[in-house]
């Protein structure tokens, strides 16, 4: 494989495993072979992204383009760099280590199947972000770890507290990608392409144009919420009650690290400005100091690292805000070092809690008599935390105060900055000594929930791989992550502007290593002088009263509860008609205000008409008016006045020489017909004349029948102006012209719907399935009015002479209840299917398709279900409707990606004549995969509707069992 294709099967590789395991679910030993497979997919991840080193170290940028849409100027762009290239061996180095901690950490018990796909998937998002080449892409991938995050924080959801930190790390870090997605549209507007490369390229120009300053913005916001920076950081503590492998993979190394790392890749577009500097740099000050502050005082393992977390990573946005290149280089080093120590003192916390049961500073101590192997690992990743010599942590730390006092911007912010970053590293020092002691050392706790014991060994593993990489970093820091780091940081300034840096250990007696010293020593004394008070307090003192979850929470109460509430006080109608007539409204509004200010510029041509399509609309339009009338207290009635309607359009398009639209339209009104009449049987019956109509009543029915009728010729006029508007040149030629050249087929229709709007129909069946599901998902907690339980009148009539007969069962005649009819329709059943199956294969050259197809079926099914009832069925078939949709979608989005395989853009269809034995030469054209995909979703889609109507009549039975027992019970 050439090293261009190397990036799209690095990212499809998670993806594709994440599927393989999802699919192991429920078999035997399945989570052994799902961990097993999360690890050798994230291993051969990292050794298909080592083979690229020799290109990466050569100053090379790989790039793969796969044309999408290419009409549109879209394309799936994969772009490895150095910068990149060292964020792939993070992703996927610590996702290997990852996979093989939890494989020991998570209990057999657990759905670990759904678990590792997840972090799979998120693993694949990662990975696109890092090597995306368009940024619209990159904003796709980067609202893909927000979902997967968010699955992942709420695994163990029968916790209120995973749900409420998932909920909040979803809408934090949503909310901040469609931030981030209106800033990089404004980015591209202002470059004139999405393509990173060309962004990159527009420095200057960005910064000189007049929306620097809104998309500057706009990005910061997608950046500062996905990493947790003040005033975002709230969500973070709050997501660890994840599993440990979640938080020791993303909130360590991978999720918090995307927007540091958006902030480093867009640093040659929009860094260097006085804006760049106040906002980056003044939100990674105040982060930087507000999370090891807030860090000291928490009791919980995780919640310490949490907040350590988001003081590094403040940090990190703070060396980047400061604006030089020896800044970048700082914040690219310590993001590697970062993700080492605390990914290594994640999995030593949940270590901890594993074996001892709990993760409570206040109820542990002297746990290195039972791990002694934990505590020596758990000892160097806090020393590297804490930034002590001859580990990693203390070389980035170093180059941090270098950088603070290289700064020039007057002496009150020069001394601001030497001092915050000082504090924070002696508060650093000190909850770095509160995690070790606290755990390791000291007298043992009596009463903990479980007696401690080292962890297995393949479960220290991980933790000790990652602790020895801190100290090679730490004492050979050239030779172990000087090339990789030189390789990084000249792909972001370029390889002319890389600036003179050492990697050295020792460089004498320097201020900076002063001010190491010095922040070791305080930290020492704080730790020593408040470790009774830091037992004593549940939270971090002065900024606990500012917290920002409860400024969140407050914030989602108030558009969520407290303003839906104020509005429905207001217009306190809970009746859907009224909020109906408000949208009419303003919809006719809006529509008569853009009529009046531009002229239609057409005119009625009444003699083209003719006498006998006008008197067919002029039927339609009675049945209309008729249903409209007759809804209320006539509901079949209205349905069939309704479906008469539907006939004249079908006969409509029959008219005007449509005869595929005809089709579709003649079975769409049968199968919504029967679903609406299905329906309504389970609905209350309303009466006629039970109350005296009063004058409001009748007034608010004229006034809605003269707003109806407005609005109805407004439409009827903006259509028909809409088709009598001349048009230069129709692009019905290029269809007409193209549709077998390039489409292989001669129904124009079809082809365009399978074959040139292919990505609309693909969009379209995805809807399809997704009201399917949400139809089954409500119809499932839908139970019948009291009044709707008991038999059809018409069955109560045909049953009441049985109760007359001596001996006779009750009901017995309704045994043969629709006898014939369900004998007709059970031998036409198989007719039906193949007539479906007729208008399937002729659907690329006569009116036909799959969409047309997979109706007939379903209304094959449909009726099956109506005259033998659903028990018969299902005893007798098997029809799955989820996994007729599944089955759909995934052929169809195949289809579309196996084009990209020739090369082609995403969807293209390929046709080729074959000859067959007796059957001659036979077109075959690869759209019928995709058609045959559309044929699968309808059915399967339409099915499934019809299943949660068809099953109210299995629980009918149990309500009237219940029915007498709840009606003697106490009133």
């Amino acid at each position: 494989m050439p090293d261009n294709a190397l990036p799209s099967a690095i990212i499809c590789l998670p993806f594709a495993a994440s599927v393989v395991v999802f699919l192991l679910r429920g078999r035997g030993r399945g989570h052994n072979l799902a961990a097993w497979l999360m690890t050798a997919t994230a291993l051969l991840g990292l050794l298909l992204s080592l083979w690229l080193y020799p290109t990466i170290a050569a100053g090379h940028v790989l790039r793969q383009v796969i044309p999408w849409v290419p009409g549109l100027g879209l394309d799936l762009v994969f772009r490895v760099d150095g910068f990149s290239w060292l964020f792939m061996l993070l992703i996927c180095g610590i996702g290997t280590l990852v996979g093989l901690y939890a494989r020991y950490y998570m209990s057999p018990d657990d759905p670990l199947a759904r678990f590792f796909a997840l972090l799979l998937a998120f693993m694949g998002s990662m990975l696109g972000i890092v090597m995306s080449g368009n940024v619209i892409q990159l904003v796709f991938f980067w609202e893909l770890t927000s979902l997967f995050s968010f699955l992942l924080i709420g695994y163990w959801h029968h916790g209120a507290s995973a749900r409420d930190g998932a909920r909040m790390a979803l809408i934090v870090t949503s909310g901040g990608g469609l931030c981030l997605f209106a800033g990089v549209l404004l980015l591209g507007h202002v470059v004139g392409s999405y393509d990173l490369d060309a962004i990159l390229a527009a420095g200057n120009a960005v910064r000189a144009h007049a929306l620097y300053t809104p998309t500057l913005l706009l990005i910061l916001l997608g950046a500062f919420t996905k990493s947790a920076q003040f005033p975002f950081h709230f969500w973070l503590p709050q997501a660890m009650s994840a599993p440990t492998p979640v938080s020791a993979y993303l909130h360590s190394a991978t999720m918090v690290k995307a927007g540091v790392f958006l902030l480093v890749r867009f640093w040659p577009v929009l860094g260097g400005t006085d804006q760049w500097f106040w906002v980056v740099g003044g939100v990674g000050l105040v982060t930087l100091i507000l999370g090891a502050y807030s860090a000291m005082f928490e009791q919980d393992l995780k919640g310490v690292l949490a907040y350590s977390t988001i003081s590094h990573l403040g940090l990190i946005t703070m060396l980047v805000g400061l604006g030089s290149a020896l800044g970048v280089v700082a914040a690219i080093f310590h993001i590697v070092n970062h993700a080492t120590f605390k990914a290594s003192l994640f999995m030593a916390a949940g270590a901890v809690d594993h074996e001892a049961g709990t993760r409570d500073l206040r109820k542990l101590g002297g746990l290195r008599r039972f791990m002694p192997v934990t505590a020596t690992l758990a000892l160097i990743a806090g020393a590297a935390m804490a930034g002590v010599p001859l580990l990693n942590g203390f070389l980035s730390k170093e180059m941090f105060f270098a950088e603070t006092l290289a700064t020039r911007q007057g002496p009150l912010l020069d001394l601001v900055s030497v001092v915050v970053a000082v504090a924070a590293s002696a508060f650093g020092v000190t909850y770095s000594i509160r995690f070790v002691r606290g755990v390791f050392f000291g007298r043992v706790p009596a009463g903990l929930p479980r007696e401690p014991h080292e962890p297995p060994l393949w479960m220290r593993f991980p933790i000790g791989l990652l602790a020895l990489a801190c100290l090679l970093v730490g004492m050979l820091p050239a030779r172990v992550i000087g090339p990789s780091l030189r390789a990084a940081a000249s792909s972001v300034l370029g390889a002319g502007q890389l600036p003179d840096y050492s990697l050295a250990v020792w460089h004498g007696l320097t201020t900076p290593l002063l001010m190491s010293v010095f922040a070791f020593v305080a930290g020492c004394l704080l730790f020593v002088s408040l470790r009774r008070r830091f037992d004593a307090i549940e939270a971090a003192p002065l900024t606990s009263r500012f917290s920002g979850k409860r400024l969140f929470e407050r914030a989602l109460a108030v558009f969520a509860a407290d303003i839906p509430q104020r509005i429905e006080r207001r217009y306190p109608s809970r009746r859907l008609q009224s909020q109906l007539l408000w949208i009419v409204l303003l919809a006719l509004v809006a529509g008569t205000l853009a009529a009046t200010s531009v002229p239609f510029g057409f005119r009625p041509r009444w003699s083209s008409v003719d006498p006998a399509f006008a008197l067919l609309w002029l039927l339609g339009a009675a049945c209309a008016i008729g249903a409209a009338s007759q809804a209320k207290f006539h509901r079949l009635a209205a349905l069939v006045l309704t479906g008469g309607a539907g006939l004249v359009s079908c006969v409509s398009f029959v008219w005007l020489s449509a005869p595929d639209l005809a089709a579709t339209q003649l079975l769409v009104e049968v199968v919504t017909t029967i679903l609406i009449l299905l329906g309504l049987r389970w609905l209350p019956k309303r009466i006629e004349g039970l109350a005296a109509e009063s004058r409001a009543h009748r007034f608010r029915r004229w006034r809605d029948v003269f707003i109806a009728i407005v609005v109805g010729l407004g439409v009827a006029s903006l259509a028909y102006a809409a088709m009598m508007h001349p048009v230069a040149d129709s692009i019905s030629h290029f269809f007409l012209e193209r549709a077998y050249t390039e489409g292989g087929g001669r129904n124009v229709v079809n082809v365009i719907l399978v074959d040139f709007r292919g990505f609309d129909t693909l969009g379209e069946i995805s809807v399809l399935a997704i009201v399917a599901l949400t139809v089954f998902a409500l119809l499932r907690r839908f139970r019948p009015a009291a009044e709707s339980i008991s038999a059809p009148l018409q069955q109560q009539r045909q049953a009441a002479p049985d109760a007359d007969q001596p001996g006779r069962a009750p009901d017995h005649s309704l045994t043969d209840y629709l006898m014939i009819p369900g004998l007709i329709i059970q031998l036409m059943f198989p007719v039906i299917l193949l007539f479906g199956l007729h208008l399937f294969l002729r659907g690329h050259d006569l009116p036909g398709g799959g969409f047309v197809a997979g109706i007939t079926v379903a209304v094959a099914l449909i009726l099956l279900y109506m005259a033998r009832g659903a028990r018969w069925v299902e005893s007798r078939l098997h029809v799955l409707p989820v996994r007729w949709i599944g089955a759909g979608l995934l052929l169809a989005v195949s289809t579309g990606l196996a084009s990209l395989a020739f090369g082609r853009p995403f969807l293209t269809s390929y046709f080729h004549y074959a000859e067959l034995p007796v059957l001659g030469r036979l077109p075959l054209a690869s759209a019928v995969l995709f058609d045959l995909g559309v044929f699968s979703v309808v059915v399967g889609a339409t099915t499934l509707m019809l299943i949660a109507l068809a099953h109210q009549s299995l629980r009918r039975p149990r309500q009237l069992a219940d029915a007498p027992a709840a009606a003697g019970g106490p009133g």
